[in-house]
């Protein structure tokens, strides 16, 4: 038993953090929104986003025209002097697209940038509800490990009273084997334990963009967080505060205005160009204007399938919209029904299972050492007694995730 001990402690030891107290979950946000890289790219990516609508509503660059044209030789300035169809030109012309589309691209292009602001909010919510995950992952562990400590004392007293009734000859061996059997169940528990806290320790570097070899995180305990809002007020959040369906109510405005982009797209572009030509002195200088213009006509091949593209997006894009508001729908109402589950579950847990099983082993302990009860039914009150320990604190740890996941899908601050 003193070799479980010292297993458990070594353990213990080595999943504890270098500092000595623990970290509170609010700061690990806040690094997390200042470090995570996926945060920080995405936000640079809609910071990019918001300067293209200025770029595609601005006419386009004007162009600016040098002529030379000689008489009755290909060598430069050639009958400049003797004849007035000779001269230097200077010119400037502007495209001019048809009144209307480039206001259109300029809105397609802001709800563009409007799509990576939700997607930011997308990403910052997913973050931050990764490592709320494996902070409570990270606190179930350390509670864990603590719960199997305390019931390796509980199975040496069984084992010690066990070998006691063995010697004087009121017991059998087969009872302290099997009890030998259970210490080294406790210990394949501790080892998995272990390994998951080592692969959510790494986890939490990794979405808080820490080096491999920075301190383990310690947390603060497991506390249950009520649920205060019904499933209709968080439903209702949803339209309102969900990016995902902002984004894609947002893809819907877009669509629609590439609609009425390809429409415009039928109605012709103009250029307009103005010229001065300089000839020899003796002769009047020329001023041209010319107005130019693009003609749509190939229908057919070009404008009908650009019109049909944009319709057909549009629609993919609002069957879309409707498709993730029922998704987050579902969300919502499978992660309140979990979280009003682990409530009552805890609730029986507290109230009922684990006094009741730990009465039941103190009894039975009493009972076995007189021989009123065999060993058997005292083992199996042990079992309760580990088990529902184990499982309250594996629910109250399912219990705050759902929570987690409803403040990530509704943006409703729930801690």
């Amino acid at each position: 038993m003193r070799l479980f001990q010292a297993v458990i402690a070594l353990f213990l030891v080595a999943a504890a953090p270098a500092a000595d107290l623990p970290t509170p979950l609010s700061s690990l946000l806040g690094e997390a929104t200042r470090s995570n890289p996926d945060i920080q790219a995405t936000r640079l990516g809609w910071q990019a986003a918001t300067q293209v609508p200025s770029q595609v509503s601005t006419l386009p660059d004007p162009q600016v025209t040098l002529q030379h044209f000689s008489v009755g030789s290909p060598r430069p300035f050639a009958g400049y002097s003797n004849s007035d169809f000779a001269y230097i030109g200077f010119g400037i012309s502007q495209d001019l697209p048809y009144p209307g589309k480039l206001k259109l691209r300029g809105e397609s292009a802001q709800q563009d940038a409007a799509i990576s602001r939700n997607k930011l909010e997308a990403v910052r919510r997913s973050v931050l509800q990764q490592v709320k995950e494996a902070y409570y992952q990270i606190a179930y562990v350390q509670q864990t490990l603590e719960v199997l400590d305390r019931n390796g004392t509980l199975l040496e007293q069984v084992e010690k009273i066990a070998d006691g009734r063995y010697r004087v000859g009121e017991g059998s061996q087969q009872d302290i084997l099997k009890s030998q059997l259970e210490r080294t169940k406790l210990l394949r528990e501790v080892a998995h334990h272990h390994e998951l806290m080592h692969s959510q320790q790494a986890l939490l570097r990794k979405l808080l963009n820490r080096p491999p070899d920075s301190p383990d995180v310690s947390t603060e305990p497991l506390v249950e967080t009520p649920l205060r809002y019904t499933s209709a007020e968080l439903l209702a959040k949803v339209m309102s505060e969900n990016p995902e369906v902002a984004g894609q109510q947002e893809t819907v405005k877009k669509q629609s205005l590439q609609v009425e982009i390809a429409r415009k797209d039928r109605y012709p572009d103009f250029s307009v160009q103005y010229m001065w030509q300089h000839t020899a002195e003796p002769f009047r200088d020329y001023y041209m204007l010319s107005v130019s213009a693009r003609i749509p006509i190939y229908r057919r091949r070009k404008l009908n399938p650009e019109m049909t593209q944009a319709v057909d997006e549009l629609n993919r894009s609002r069957r879309e919209y409707e498709s993730q508001i029922q998704t987050a729908y579902f969300d919502v109402r499978n992660q309140y029904i979990a979280a009003e589950t682990a409530s009552q579950m805890l609730k029986i847990y507290r109230e009922g299972l684990i006094p009741q099983a730990l009465a039941a082993y103190q009894s039975g302990l009493t009972s076995y050492q007189t021989g009123s009860v065999d060993f058997e039914t005292l083992f199996s009150s042990f079992l309760d007694v580990l088990n529902f320990d184990g499982e309250y604190w594996k629910t109250l740890m399912e219990h705050e995730t759902a929570l987690a996941r409803i403040e990530q899908i509704t943006g409703v601050p729930l801690d």
